[in-house]
């Protein structure tokens, strides 16, 4: 990452503890109303088919419930969108119960168990379920993975054109694992990212490399959820635009690098 990477933004879609959707969300940011502690309630993803839906773990229904919200908060066909699918790990419950049955003396893995354990299981689904036939990208990057599935859609939408949407996600493992990698719940966003501004564009976003350390203004119920789920890293970015503030704010990537964010109002 050379240069600033500038694009639009047009639609949010959003999912975490006490925010089932980013209109609750937007409000708690805005100071609206408090944030309530409460487990994440997914929606059932109606939008697969029924042999897909009985198998639907909760990271997919987690990244459909947000990409399907962020393409309809912009009114855009899901069809058409190339998409970056970020997370820090895979299906926790998945890999539990694969822990589990491998320390048995039973040892074969169900098809549906294994198929749901790579970390491009989400990716597959949302193909599955909305037809799109644009290019996809999986990303990793653990605590990183907001910043360079952002760094990544960001790329693609400036070197090819063509609007992206960025899923950022996050689950939460079972113990004994919970106890190394102790994310909460399953939480995430997404981001339709536009190479030109339009009718629907709620801001413009150029990225940098920093070094600045990152600096929050959130309270603290959300300072904690953004600092517990690496899906979240994303808050700071989202208060400014549920606010409708112009600004800058930095967010967490690979120590010691930060990632400038500039958000400019249409």
């Amino acid at each position: 990452m050379s240069r600033p990477l500038t694009a639009w933004i047009e639609g949010i879609g959003f999912l975490a503890p006490g925010m089932p959707d980013w209109p609750t969300a937007r409000a708690v940011l805005r100071g609206e109303t408090p944030l309530t502690a409460a487990a994440s309630v997914l929606p059932a993803p109606s939008i697969l088919p029924p042999a897909e839906r009985r198998r639907a773990s909760r990271v997919v229904k987690l990244t459909l419930a947000i990409g399907l919200e962020g393409a309809a908060h912009a009114g855009t066909d899901v069809a058409t969108l190339a998409t970056v699918f970020s997370a820090s790990g895979a299906d926790g419950h998945n890999c539990h119960a694969l822990c589990e049955q491998l320390a048995t003396d039973d040892r074969q893995i169900s098809p549906t168990r294994f198929h749901n354990s790579v970390h491009n299981a989400a990716a597959g689904y949302w193909g599955i379920a909305t037809g799109a036939m644009a290019p996809c990208q999986v990303i990793c990057a653990y605590d990183a993975s907001f910043g360079a599935g952002l760094i990544d859609a960001l790329g693609q939408v400036v070197l090819d054109r063509q609007p992206t949407l960025l899923i950022a996600y996050d689950s939460e493992y079972p113990e004994p694992l919970f106890a190394k990698r102790p994310v909460p719940d399953v939480a995430g966003v997404a981001l339709l990212i536009t190479p030109e501004r339009s009718e629907r564009s709620l801001s413009s976003i150029t990225v940098t490399p920093s070094a600045d350390a990152a600096e929050t203004l959130l309270d603290a119920g959300m300072e904690a959820l953004r600092l517990s789920i690496p899906a979240l890293r994303a808050l700071p970015l989202l208060q400014k635009l549920a606010r409708g503030e112009a600004g800058k704010v930095c967010l967490d990537y690979l120590p010691p690098m930060q990632l400038q964010v500039d958000i400019g109002l249409c």
